[in-house]
Order: C-alpha cells, then sequence, then structure tokens
C-alpha cells in the first residue's frame, strides 16, 4: 500500500508572520511535522506542499520531497482540498498514485509518529473510508458557541428546554485537533475533501494547534519541558 503524507505550508502568515518555519525550541516548526512523517512506520512519501523558496530550502533540509505550489493555491482564502488535489495530480504525471494520503498540517508539532500509526491502524482495521484525529468536548446538550460579532448563538431551543436523557443531544461531541487526516485517495478525488463519506475517528493524542502567539509560546514550553519526547 502507497501511503502519501502531505504537509501543507504556505509562505503567508498574517498571525504569525514566517510561522511555519518560525523557530520552535531550536527547531523551524514545520521540522516537527516532517520528523513525525518520515518515523512513521506506515507513510511511504512525506511531501510538503509549499510557494515559498526559504520554506522548501528547510524541508528539503529536513528530509521531506517538495512540491511546488502554484501561488493560486497560496491565497489567504485557499483551501486545504485543492493543495492536496494539485500535489496528486503533480505526482500523478510521474507515474506515482497513491492508495492513501494523510494531511499532516505543520501547526500541530505535538502530534507524534506513534500518533500517526495509531490512526493509520485504526483506518485499516476499520469499515470507514477516513480517519481523522479528535477530542471530545463535553457531554452536556447545552452548547452555546461566540459568533464573529461577539455575540453567542445557542445550539439547541434553549426556550423549549429539553430533558438532556430525552434527546439525544446529551451524547459526547467532538472537535477536530487538525493534527491528522487519512483518507482513500480515490474517496478524496471523490468527495473533493480530506474527510470521506463515512470518517472514523482517531481520539488519543495530543495535537498542540497553533493559532496564536500565545498559542506557540505554550506549545514551545511543554517542548522544553519535555525535550526528550520531541527530539
Amino acid at each position: 500500500m502507497e501511503v502519501l503524507a502531505i504537509i501543507p505550508v504556505r509562505g503567508g502568515s498574517k498571525g504569525i508572520p514566517g510561522k511555519n518555519i518560525k523557530p520552535l525550541a531550536g527547531k523551524p516548526l514545520v521540522a516537527y511535522t516532517i520528523e513525525a512523517s518520515l518515523k512513521s512506520k506506515y507513510i511511504s512519501r512525506t511531501v510538503v506542499s509549499t510557494e515559498d523558496s526559504k520554506i522548501k530550502q528547510i524541508s528539503l533540509s529536513f528530509g521531506a520531497e517538495v512540491v511546488d505550489r502554484p501561488e493560486e493555491l497560496a491565497r489567504d482564502e485557499t483551501k486545504t482540498a485543492p493543495v492536496l488535489l494539485q500535489v496528486i495530480e503533480t505526482l500523478d504525471k510521474t507515474g506515482y498514485t497513491p492508495d492513501v494520503v494523510i494531511l499532516l498540517q505543520a501547526t500541530c508539532p505535538l502530534r507524534d509518529a506513534k500518533q500517526i500509526d495509531e490512526a493509520f491502524e485504526l483506518f485499516i482495521n476499520s469499515d470507514c473510508d477516513s480517519v481523522f484525529a479528535a477530542r471530545e468536548i463535553g457531554t452536556t446538550h447545552a452548547y452555546w458557541r461566540k459568533k464573529l460579532d461577539g455575540t453567542y448563538d445557542c445550539l439547541y431551543d434553549y426556550r423549549h428546554r429539553p430533558r438532556r436523557q430525552d434527546t439525544d443531544l446529551h451524547l459526547p461531541l467532538y472537535c477536530e485537533t487538525g493534527a491528522t487526516y487519512i483518507i482513500k485517495t480515490s474517496v478524496l478525488k471523490e468527495v473533493k475533501d480530506f474527510i470521506g463519506k463515512k470518517p472514523e475517528l482517531y481520539l488519543n493524542g495530543e495535537a498542540g494547534d497553533i493559532d496564536s502567539l500565545s498559542d506557540f509560546c505554550a506549545i514551545e514550553r511543554k517542548i522544553l519541558e519535555n525535550i526528550q519526547a520531541y527530539q
């Protein structure tokens, strides 16, 4: 089985300039994901998709292959699925078509090879077409969400509040961690997304998704406290 890991790494970053190659506890952020991918027992090839020459150079130095990304797929509004498909199409022209694609986001440096392999084993041993890393966020049915304008949106009808045991709203909710997505290549091409029609959730492992400078600093402290685990 040919398993292709794709790490999308765009040069532009508004929240933290140069985030993907910013030194994190002594290594560029992207290096953690490249190294985890290369240590996986199941991944055949590790490819970074980027339009940035400096990211390309650093990725190559840490052992990844690089597929050049067109500028039109490196904009702020660019979605991830077209980037994955561009990599697959590029490699297909060289005669290489993977059976499975694994999306690994560089902003999740705490995800290691063991977690990738556990997620992959769930994938191959389950009757699913895709797997993604997630975490449970609770079991209460009374959820509210903060909106962009600062107001709050209720996710249930609080004016007719149901008893928890009378609905399925008391069942656990899960949130994607963003760390690992695994999907059959044929399904990715069909649905044009990295989650298929019949996904399974991998619920073990810490991702440490970095969205802000405070996230970056907190994860750096965690890595420095457990430095041997991330070498």
